[in-house]
């Protein structure tokens, strides 16, 4: 039952997609419907008395409906020519009625979806001229008046009501758009900044290396020509995405920086100079992709600030894995705060981090009040430990 609901599902959405891409078979299926229902009346058997179904009756009610394909290029044109029609039906042929005006509701439906104010104000005061008279040459009846009334006024509401979700659809979409902007602007500074501190402080480094030591001058460079092509690697699997139509799916798609890949990063900081000590504490369990490429993250610029800004000698790096939450603590030795309370765009960017994942960030100086440190707190969900307590350092 389950995989039948699947199925149903899955072929409403396809038709769904299908008729957004194509507007005009969409008004024409919906033309071809109205035209049904008003058959009706024409096919059922009539009593005795009553005015016999002729064919002028029966084209006269197509020449109503067959403006419905053009209703959202012209809502209000088509609005015209349905009460034309509909007039002279009641005036000059005599045939069978419509428990309902199909056409009309279409019509009041897309100009309450599709048009401004001032158009939809035109329309309402038309047909609150038009539908009195139409009863007047119909029934009379105070009843007919009150439904006809009821049933336009419904279409409109709808239609406005389409309209509203249409408008939070887009705006939720817009919103999105803007997320996915502010994190591929996010993804390539921790990149970019990274690598090209990286690059500099090594560049400075060579001819230092180049006079005194020339074996270390090789190891810069190398190190330089390593951090440039995983520069690179990083962009080209981040902008992949975008580019699917020039790219293999298995390039486009490359999974994110985890957890395993920090020593690396920790290594090609080590070869710019600054000593690095990396350690963890409690028991480490598997984390989300999201929530592992986050830390990476959260490092990999807490280290490029450190390289960029502190002068400084040696930097720690210390993952605490809690109950509940990872902590992040990345303290260095340098000159501490230099900016103003609020930092610049990579402790910006460490907070909108930890905060997408519900965790909190604190930067300021370090313990005892030297350096600066960079501590992080995101909440991970429970599972079972991957490993026994432990306390890692590697140097």
């Amino acid at each position: 039952m389950r995989g039948v609901r699947a199925d149903v599902r899955d072929r409403w959405e396809r038709a769904r997609a299908l008729a957004a891409d194509n507007p005009l078979l969409t008004d024409l299926g919906i033309a071809l419907l109205v035209q049904a229902a008003m058959t009706m009346p024409f096919v059922v058997p009539r009593s005795p008395g009553m005015e016999p179904a002729t064919w002028s009756a029966y084209g006269l009610t197509t020449i109503t409906v067959i403006p419905l394909v053009w209703r959202r290029r012209a809502p209000v044109a088509v609005l015209l020519v349905f009460l034309a029609t509909t007039g002279l039906y009641g005036l000059a042929v005599e045939g069978p009625g419509q428990p309902l005006p199909y056409a009309g509701l279409v019509i009041v439906y897309t100009i309450a979806v599709l048009c401004p104010p001032r158009a939809r104000l035109a329309a309402a005061l038309l047909l609150l001229m038009a539908v009195p008279v139409g009863v007047w040459l119909n029934t009379r009846s105070l009843r007919e008046l009150t439904f006809s009334l009821f049933v336009f006024a419904a279409a409109y509401v709808f239609g406005r009501l389409t309209h509203a979700r249409q408008r939070a659809n887009l705006i939720e979409a817009e919103q999105a758009a803007a997320r996915e902007r502010a994190r591929i602007a996010r993804e390539m500074h921790d990149i970019l900044s990274h690598a090209v501190s990286l690059m500099i402080v090594q560049a400075e480094a060579g001819p230092v290396a180049v006079r005194a030591a020339p074996e270390r001058a090789e190891a810069a460079f190398d190190a330089i020509s390593a951090t440039g092509r995983d520069a690179m690697a990083q962009l080209r699997r981040m902008l992949g995405v975008l580019r699917e139509d020039d790219e293999p799916a298995a390039a486009t798609r490359a999974p994110q920086p985890r957890l395993t890949d920090l020593p690396e990063l920790l290594e090609r900081v080590r070869a710019g100079g600054l000593e690095v000590v990396y350690g963890t504490q409690g028991d480490a369990r598997p984390l989300p992709e999201a929530t592992e490429a986050t830390v990476f993250r959260i490092v990999q610029e807490a280290l490029t600030n450190t390289v960029r800004h502190a002068a400084a000698r040696s930097v720690s790096v210390l993952l605490v894995h809690g109950e509940d939450d990872l902590h992040i603590d990345v303290t260095d030795d340098g000159r501490g705060p230099q900016a103003g309370p609020g930092g610049g765009h990579g402790l910006v960017g460490i907070r909108e981090r930890a905060a997408a994942h519900g965790g909190t960030a604190v930067t300021g100086r370090g313990p005892d009040g030297r350096g600066f440190s960079v501590r992080v707190s995101i909440p991970v969900p429970s599972s079972v430990p991957t490993s026994t307590p432990s306390v890692e350092v590697a140097r």
